[in-house]
This record gives C-alpha cells, structure tokens and sequence, in this order.
C-alpha cells in the first residue's frame, strides 16, 4: 500500500503565500520609512549652520516663555527708561530671539528657506548672505530711527526700540534663492518677493522694521556674485562628469588574455 509523500498541502501552499505577501508588504513599509527617516536626517546634518541655530533658538524661547512677563515684555521691546541708540545691541540679540516667541513656524521656514540656500550655497556663503543682510538691515535701520529722534520726528522713547527677531536674515536669504530658482520663474518669483516685502513700507504705518526687511530682500539679490559657483536647479544632484576628455569612470573591461 503506496503512501503519500510528505508536504504542503494546497491549503498550506495557501496560507504560507499570504504570509509571506504581508511578510513582503510589512518589509516593504518599514524599508520607505528607514528610507524617510534617512532623508530626514540627511537634509539636517547637511544643513549644520541652519539646524544649529534653530537649537539655539529654541533654547531662548524656551526661556522666554519660562521668565516673568517683565522681562518677556523688555526683551520684546527694548524698553528700558531713557533714550539710547547702541547698534551692537540689535545686532547680536536679534539673531538668539525670535520675535512673538512661536519657535515651530520659525523652525517651518527655516527648513524651507535656509536650509535650502545653505545645501545650494554651501555652509560659508550661505552664512555671508544672513549676516550681510542682517547688519546692513539693522545698521540703516538704527540709523533711520536715530536720525528721526534727533530731528523730532519720532519720540525719544523710540530710541529704546530693539529689533528683535531673525527675519532680516531671513528676508536675505529669501531673496538671494533669486538665483536657484530656473527661468523664466525666477523672475515670477523676484518680482513676489518685491512685492511681499515692499508693500508694507509703501503703505501707511510702516516702520523702521519694514524698512529693515526691505533693506535685507536688496542685500540678497546684490549677493548674486556669492551664487556664480553653486550648481543651478537643473543640475544640482547630477554626478560630476569631471574634466572634458578625461577618461569615463566606468571600468573598461580587460582584453582576454591570449
């Protein structure tokens, strides 16, 4: 009497395939997110400058909200009794406080505006741009409003006022993506800019503030020179070529020994 030979039956051919399909599709979602959580962390530690001061950031906001209402209120504003005009003051707080103290919309913008100039432009040059637009921004800006206090056009009290926040820096940085933006939609978006930027200070009730940003979007789109060497939108991301006529980096195969 012949016995059947040991194996899977049909039903468990069955039930091992769909196993192994969701075996498949469960590898499958936890290789995207590896994949995800790489690209995350790719974009940050490329983007140092950035991701730092973002840190720094939101170390002071944290003591910010954490402080006496006083003092929340005086390193808003500046207020601090009598008239005194110190650009060194704005020049460094401006960029460890943020104004409002809402950290997470800063941290939005920073990834989209700043860390992508400081992949495009590199750590140095992308860094130039925000200190450059940052200081001239304040320094028109403290002068404007001096000026204006002694000529009696603004109240001593004015003199107080302490810019305090990171968007000088930031509305350079802005600007300067001019140039990382392919045409003809780099002028859609200069001209957005311009207009996003402009038309508080036309308006009425502008500050010294919209002055500043104003000022900042110019030094930006001066820093042209800043972006000759970084690759454009077209070909950032494509394998280097190397020098014309030099050999391919593909291996050639060796002839066949004779």
């Amino acid at each position: 009497m012949s016995r059947k030979s040991p194996g899977p039956t049909a039903d468990s051919d069955t039930d091992n395939s769909s196993d192994s399909d969701s075996g498949t599709g469960s590898d499958n979602g936890r290789r995207r997110s590896r994949r995800a959580l790489s690209a995350v962390r790719r974009w940050i530690v490329t983007a140092p400058g950035t991701y730092s001061w973002l840190a720094v950031l939101f170390v002071t906001t944290v003591l910010l909200h954490r402080t006496t209402p006083v003092f929340e209120h005086g390193a808003s504003d500046g207020s601090s009794g009598g008239p005194s005009w110190d650009p060194v003051r704005p020049l460094i707080s401006g960029v460890l406080w943020i104004d409002g103290g809402h950290w997470l919309p800063y941290a939005v913008l920073f990834t989209v505006f700043h860390a992508t100039a400081e992949h495009w432009l590199g750590t140095l040059r992308w860094l130039a741009v925000a200190v450059l637009a940052h200081v001239l921004a304040v320094l028109l800006g403290e002068g404007v409003l001096g000026w204006a206090v002694r000529y009696g056009d603004a109240s001593p009290s004015a003199g107080n006022t302490l810019e305090v926040g990171v968007s000088y820096a930031l509305a350079g940085v802005v600007a300067v993506l001019t140039y990382r933006v392919p045409h003809p939609w780099r002028y859609v978006y200069a001209f957005a800019v311009l207009v996003f930027y402009g038309v508080p200070l036309a308006a009425d009730g502008r500050t010294v503030t919209d002055l500043g940003h104003v000022t900042a979007v110019l030094t930006g789109l001066a820093c042209y020179r800043l972006t000759r060497k970084a690759p454009s939108a077209g070909k950032r991301g494509a394998p280097s070529q190397g020098k014309p006529g030099a050999p391919s980096p593909e291996k050639t195969e060796r002839p066949a020994a004779q």
